[in-house]
């Protein structure tokens, strides 16, 4: 893959489509949250990517601020029996988080291939 070929994808819609971040066509999962071995488009090897964490942090981090944020907006508004809240609030927080977490585990693939971040190493290890 020629190196300005690699610049010419956006790392941004590429992340968040879930599409391989060297070519930008081939697919990141080959499950919901599992990643594929490599692309199939350009073969570039996904062994490098791990998010760890990150994505779910951002995520209930939204999750939480968007959910919270209506359950006290129909608190105040229609003060509805608890049993409501969670007939309403609990499905729609696994709806937003599972919705979320695609998108922002691919996100910072994404970013981190075009980014070339590596795990720290000391400056005494060769």
């Amino acid at each position: 893959m020629a190196a300005d070929e690699r610049s010419t994808v956006n790392p941004y819609v590429a992340g968040l489509l879930g599409r391989c971040p060297r070519c930008g066509k081939g697919h990141l999962f080959r499950g919901f949250l599992a990643l594929a071995p490599s692309c199939e488009v350009c073969g570039l090897d996904l062994a490098f990517a791990d998010s760890g964490d990150g994505p779910a942090v951002f995520v209930m981090t939204i999750a939480g601020f968007i959910v919270v944020g209506a359950a006290l907006y129909v608190e105040v508004a229609y003060a509805p029996p608890y049993w409501v809240h969670g007939l309403i609030f609990l499905p729609l927080t696994v709806i937003v988080c599972a919705g979320l977490l695609r998108p922002a585990k691919s996100l910072l693939i994404a970013l981190q291939y075009f980014n070339k971040a590596e795990e720290g190493q000391r400056a005494d290890e060769g």
